[in-house]
């Protein structure tokens, strides 16, 4: 391997996309475009068992299809890949590839079990192998400014609400939406989880479509989540809450808002009142408290994703989502699970 490593860094890296639904077009298209805009790497191959999905995806970007893994590693030769099959195939496609020397960006969740994450992250270590978990918004711009902002933060208020499609249904809404948040809160908070209490229900599904979720850490952070799947409208953002301000970030608009109160701290409760109230009428930041909008440079975060994993394997540095990050975000969506399994027997739901 060590052979290897000069070669890599030197040539375009060969990639290919396993699984071409929704998450595996756009992984094409990304590659793609990275491709044109004269990166280093090469859109190698598509493999899907559906005829009609891996045609699609050969005639729009000039690909070799396959219908499986194996057929793929024994005719093209691949320095990574993207595995955006359904969850529950991720540990059996993951196998192959990491055996074949391919790197790999896994959608998230990790794995469909703790013990199959375990045995990717087993595999991966054992083989030497990149493998980095498709936790989309940890490059969201938004999400990379408030990482320069953080001094203590206490409390987070987190929505996630999206509208009903059939898409995604193998898993509840905690492995599907709520999972983005458990990441990101994760590692806001750096701190072991003390408490978890949830509730969540199915709606439109076999599955729970709708939860929420209270969190409580070690350090005293207090993190309070909401996803659903059958909103009428779509949402997606979190509030936090640190000593002297508070941070407002809005996921799909890629905003983030700072409101600082440090000069109001020493105030008392009567003081505090009176210049809320005339705030309030003045339609104006009070005084002692400052409100502006951080600067976020724009981007689309798939392609700062798939950017990033492609700088981990042509370096041989770790990902910024590894397949540690991917077991804790799984870990604690399974036990938010247990919990929502738990409330629903106590209360004969």
């Amino acid at each position: 391997m060590d052979a290897a490593k000069p070669e890599r860094a030197a040539k375009p890296l060969r990639v290919a996309v396993v699984g071409v639904g929704a998450f595996g077009r756009n992984h094409l298209r990304v590659y793609r475009e990275l491709e044109q805009a004269g990166a280093a790497v090469e859109l190698a191959a598509v493999v899907d068992p559906n005829a009609a999905a891996r045609s699609a995806a050969q005639t729009k970007y000039a690909l070799p299809g396959f219908a499986s893994i194996d057929e793929c590693i024994a005719a093209v030769q691949l320095d990574a890949a993207s595995l955006c099959v359904p969850t529950v195939h991720h540990a059996q496609c993951a196998r192959p590839l990491l055996a074949a020397g391919v790197d790999l960006l896994i959608e998230k969740p990790l794995a469909a079990s703790l013990a199959e994450a375990d045995e990717i992250i087993r595999l991966a270590h054992e083989l030497g192998r990149t493998v980095q978990v498709g936790h989309l918004e940890r490059f969201n711009p938004a999400v990379r400014a408030v990482r320069g902002l953080l001094t203590r933060p206490m409390f987070f208020e987190v929505h996630r609400l999206s509208v009903f499609t059939p898409r995604s249904l193998d898993v509840d809404v905690v492995l599907d939406l709520m999972i983005h948040d458990l990441d990101i809160v994760l590692k806001l908070a750096g701190s072991p989880l003390r408490e978890l209490r949830a509730v969540g229900l199915p709606v439109l599904s076999p599955r729970v479509d709708i939860a929420n979720v209270r969190l409580e850490f070690e350090n005293g952070c207090v993190a309070n989540l909401t996803a659903s799947r059958v909103s009428t409208e779509r949402v997606r953002k979190m509030r936090l809450f640190q000593p002297h301000q508070y941070l407002s970030l809005d996921f799909a608009r890629q905003d983030l808002l700072l409101i600082d109160v440090s000069a109001a701290a020493g105030l008392d409760p009567a003081q505090l009142a009176a210049l809320a109230t005339a705030a309030a009428a003045s339609g104006q930041p009070a005084p002692g408290m400052s409100l502006r909008k951080v600067p976020v440079e724009p981007g689309e975060p798939l392609r700062l994703e798939l950017a990033s994993f492609l700088d981990a394997v042509r370096s041989w540095t770790g990902p910024v989502v590894s397949v540690e990050d991917g077991r804790a975000a799984l870990a604690l969506a399974l036990q938010i699970n247990a919990a929502i399994a738990a409330h629903a027997r106590r209360t004969g739901l």
